[in-house]
């Protein structure tokens, strides 16, 4: 059974044995929710869509908004969880543990969720997979990778990217173990004997291959333990993760979507009611506000209900979590999780299914695998096929990032490495970005045009 006073520690990666913390004024994991707002891949999801292209007239969320939003529920959801933490577990406290402390892990993890996601959304997660799975100048690194590389490859996971970036001394977080475990939703690799499709934590995957060592260690730190050889038990703050965004894409992607005028403001009124119960009164949506205010304060109330009914089956399960054997989402099993359903298949049906959105998807699919195809190619033809190996392949890569690893490879080395950075470059760009690279490369536009 997984312990509390082992899963808080506040170590981090890179710390010596015996290590104290000096900090006063913030604690360690206050430190990781600053170096996280003060870092450059967290300031480029202001230009990353949450679900619409940005409009001119209404204000929609961009990951940037979506992922401050999630942070504030997470902090909720994790002091609420802290305070009963600390009542059933007072030991805690001789270790300097506290409420707020619990509340800034999950407020810190929370902020980063969507950090590892690329441009265009899970349209962007699709079209790398499917670049290594189904295009030839993706295909032809196959023969040269192992098999558990080549897993990652074709299924691209922005939560395995968000950990290799929390994790990489490029962009210097060096966050506390508490924090990343956390931020991991998913504890296993991508390639498994068998997935146990009755634990959430098997959905997808939280981290690549060359990321197992990091994996292991900080696991082995907090004492998070196994449910098979390849898979980890959640760490349980993770599930308050999950719920602060589960609760903000659930009722802020309706708000959008009624802003936009893709759902009617009476349908809107209609799926939040019965999350706010007694707490509904048609009467005061008469008052002289705009439909905008009433909104506004519906989305408040509905968050308020959700954040208080996670912590309470948080409470409930929290000894199943530690021994490994909740391992469901917190909004599929509170009392409002039927109405959560209800907004869900309405949200696909109008909203994800949009014209607007599916026209921002099929962009998205043309720019990544176009990028991926002229930095993939001029870097295969450089160092596994050099006959081929052109001037404009020297001009693609001379586009590559500074710090790019240009040097070292060959026909008789692994080029994982290599194509796990170029993914980083690719999957780090803003949309805005990607979308102008794109049409340069292609010759549609000019640099200055």
């Amino acid at each position: 059974m997984m312990k509390w006073e082992h899963l808080l520690a506040r170590g981090r990666f890179g710390d010596t044995p015996g290590f104290i913390p000096t900090q006063v004024v913030r604690s360690e994991f206050e430190v990781d929710y600053d170096r996280i707002i003060f870092s450059a891949p967290f300031r480029n999801l202001q230009d990353k869509t949450q679900v619409f292209p940005l409009p001119e007239q209404a204000f929609v969320h961009t990951r940037l908004t979506h992922s401050l939003e999630v942070s504030s529920v997470g902090r909720s959801l994790g002091k609420s969880a802290g305070e009963f933490l600390l009542k059933k577990y007072p030991q805690l406290t001789t270790n300097g543990i506290t409420a707020f402390e619990i509340g800034a892990i999950v407020a810190a993890a929370s902020l980063t969720h969507d950090i590892g996601n690329p441009p265009f959304g899970h349209a962007g997660e699709e079209a790398i997979s499917d670049f290594f799975k189904f295009h030839s100048s993706g295909k032809c690194w196959e023969p040269h990778v192992r098999t558990e590389q080549l897993a990652d490859l074709c299924n691209f996971e922005g939560n395995a990217q968000g950990f290799r970036m929390l994790v990489s001394k490029k962009f210097g977080l060096k966050l506390t173990y508490a924090t990343l475990a956390a931020f991991t939703k998913y504890p296993r690799p991508s390639m498994i004997a068998q997935r146990d499709i009755a634990r959430r934590s098997q959905k997808k995957y939280g981290f690549f291959i060359n990321q197992l060592a990091d994996f292991e260690q900080m696991g082995t730190i907090l004492g998070m333990e196994k449910s098979s050889p390849e898979c980890w038990y959640r760490h349980p703050l993770a599930f308050l993760v999950e719920a602060a965004d589960d609760i903000c894409y659930s009722i802020i992607d309706l708000e959008d979507g009624c802003t936009l005028g893709l759902v009617s403001f009476e349908e809107t009124v209609k799926l939040l009611a019965p999350i706010l119960k007694d707490k509904f009164d048609p009467e005061k949506l008469k008052k002289p506000r705009t439909e905008a205010q009433n909104l506004g304060a519906l989305r408040a109330l509905a968050i308020g209900e959700l954040i208080r009914e996670c912590v309470e089956v948080f409470a409930q399960y929290e000894e199943s979590m530690c021994k490994g054997n909740f391992d469901k989402a917190l909004t599929d099993i509170i009392p409002s999780a039927k109405a959560l359903k209800a907004i869900a298949d309405l949200s696909v049906e109008k909203i994800y299914r949009s014209k607007v959105v599916l026209e921002k998807e099929a962009a998205g699919f043309q720019v990544l695998e176009g990028l991926l195809e002229v930095f993939s190619k001029a870097l295969y033809h450089q160092f596994y096929d050099p006959s081929k190996f052109s001037g404009q392949d020297r001009s693609i890569l001379r586009l590559l990032p500074e710090d790019f690893p240009l040097k070292g490879w060959g026909a008789e080395v692994n080029p994982y490495p290599l194509l796990r950075s170029l993914v980083d470059f690719i999957s780090g760009m803003t949309d805005k970005y990607a979308l102008n690279l794109y049409r340069r490369v292609k010759g549609i536009s000019f640099p200055g045009s």
